[in-house]
């Protein structure tokens, strides 16, 4: 059997020669792609999809005066992206309603939505922050943040004082988000290539609040988008013939001082 193959080995021509060659640099440009397609696999940087993350304080928290209602340090999740999503950012604005007076502000900051005290310190990364490509095929590599809401009024408020019937409160959220995102931005944020801002609910409305300035902080080259989930509260009378939204936010506008009208 070896006879027979090399007599066929040297029966082969130039032609002959060259269509291997040709099926053999296919062959290696294939396994090269597989290699290297294999990065883009969570696996490959040794996360799996239910791998928690950790909380990251704001570093630069205390000297920006950017604190949570009970004066603590605010914080953020954040995810590396890799492969293809390197340079692209997506950053969810946690959801959680608002306070509205001082003793629903006072409560507040007695739980996570008030205190990073409170807070998880890991989190499972779901939905659109999800680094599972089956489940978030759009995102999963990408740079992933989850901004923790804790100041009461969609990262709106920034008043003069915070001593207000002898409680202090710190309602501080529009320090909060140009903090958090001044360090993104240090982070490698400032040269995406694409940006996407979100989030639910009271997160959603602080979607709103901080869209434009979002787009102000990335290069013109930068695609950037931003989407409101469950983010828009209508302007109209209640059951009761009241325009109970409309006093809500007037309330969570007059304790935050906040210079952004809270009213859509």
């Amino acid at each position: 059997m070896l006879r027979t193959w090399l007599l066929w080995w040297r029966k082969w021509g130039k032609k002959d020669w060259a269509i291997a060659a040709v099926g053999f640099a296919a062959v290696l440009f294939t396994f090269t792609l597989l290699i290297e397609s294999g990065t883009e696999d969570p696996s490959a940087i040794g996360n799996r999809a239910d791998d928690p993350v950790e909380l990251t304080l704001l570093r630069n928290a205390k000297d920006r005066g950017a604190f949570c209602l009970d004066g603590s340090l605010p914080g953020y999740h954040f995810e590396k992206g890799f492969g293809s999503g390197s340079n692209k950012w997506v950053i969810h604005i946690e959801g959680g309603g608002w306070c509205n007076t001082i003793e629903s502000c006072s409560y507040r900051s007695r739980t996570a939505l008030g205190s990073s005290k409170f807070m998880d310190r890991q989190v499972i990364f779901a939905g659109m922050l999800s680094r599972d490509p089956s489940q978030n095929p759009d995102f999963y590599n990408w740079n992933r943040i989850k901004i923790r809401y804790c100041d009461g009024a969609s990262l709106a408020g920034h008043p003069e004082s915070e001593f207000k019937n002898g409680t202090k409160l710190f309602f501080r959220g529009q320090l909060i988000w140009e903090a958090i995102m001044d360090e993104l931005l240090s982070m490698g944020m400032a040269k995406a290539k694409q940006a996407f801002l979100t989030g639910c609910s009271a997160g959603g409305l602080a979607t709103l609040i901080h869209c434009d300035d979002f787009r102000h902080l990335l290069p013109k080259y930068t695609t950037v988008k931003c989407l409101a989930d469950a983010g828009f509260f209508l302007d109209e009378k209640d059951v009761g013939g009241h325009y109970t939204m409309r006093s809500f936010y007037q309330d969570v506008q007059t304790l935050t001082a906040s210079p952004h009208h809270l009213l859509y």
